[in-house]
């Protein structure tokens, strides 16, 4: 087991990169979404959301980007308001929701590179910016191929390089490990790690509890688009404690249903 970071009493006092607070989205007929939701990523911290499909954990991520609107509450990105954040504070925002963004005819490289501009990384700097990011994730063999024509897992780290580019302070990543293969889920292991190390605030939604372990600071749970607990990444047997959480929350709700 990785140990758990520890960070210096001055990190703490850093501005927060991502809260929510009371934050709610529901859509039409049925009443999916999230709702009331608290939830804050420190500085120099990994903090992963963790739910069986259909929990509401990429409706969460796409509120906190300014995907969604909330129907109620509100997202601050270091300490600004999402309805007021501006350039500057999306420069400092890398993510990736769903599906990895990338060009069919462009290359990888190509990719990473307009990611980059995109994001406010000089020209003079921006190559060599990409060149590093696409070493770390381990791209440099296919970084002259069309993203259309590369496999799955490729694309998937092209979207992620994309995301991380520009050394973000707010790093909000949705299932990133999905399609990696062993390789593939190390260099982002150690990537995150060292992005984490430097003080970016680092928020990753995941169901494979082992790898979550490895590498979060906070563990947070999601069941029906609600915060129903917390894991302790140290601890013995997550997927027991996490499936006696999800369990006793669906037993609650289908109490209440009854009882109303």
């Amino acid at each position: 087991m990785t140990p758990r970071r520890q960070l210096a009493p001055t990190e703490r006092l850093h501005t927060v990169p991502l809260q929510a607070a009371g934050v709610s989205r529901v859509f039409a007929g049925g009443g999916a979404g999230v709702h009331d939701i608290d939830l804050a990523v420190g500085t120099g911290q990994i903090h992963a959301l963790v739910g069986l499909n259909g929990a509401g954990k990429s409706t969460l991520m796409r509120v906190l980007l300014g995907m969604l609107r909330p129907d109620a509450g509100q997202v601050r990105i270091r300490d600004v308001a999402i309805a007021d954040a501006g350039p500057h504070e999306w420069r400092e925002v890398g993510h990736l929701v769903e599906h990895p963004l990338a060009y069919g005819e462009l290359t990888g490289r190509q990719n990473v590179l307009l990611a980059a501009r995109l994001h406010g990384i000089a020209r003079v700097r921006a190559g060599a910016a990409v060149e590093q990011v696409l070493a770390e994730l381990g791209l440099e063999r296919y970084a002259g191929v069309r993203a259309g024509r590369l496999s799955l897992g490729n694309r998937q780290r092209v979207g992620l390089a994309a995301a991380l580019v520009h050394e973000p302070r707010v790093i909000v990543l949705d299932e990133p490990s999905n399609a990696l293969d062993p390789a593939g889920v190390i260099l982002l292991r150690e990537s995150l790690r060292r992005r984490a190390g430097e003080g970016a605030g680092i928020l990753v939604s995941s169901h494979h509890l082992d790898e979550v372990a490895r590498i979060a600071d906070r563990i947070t749970v999601l069941n029906n688009g609600r915060i129903i607990g917390t894991l302790d990444p140290g601890g013995v047997d997550l997927e027991r404690a996490f499936f006696a959480l999800v369990h006793a929350d669906d037993e609650r709700r289908a109490a209440a249903e009854e009882a109303a």
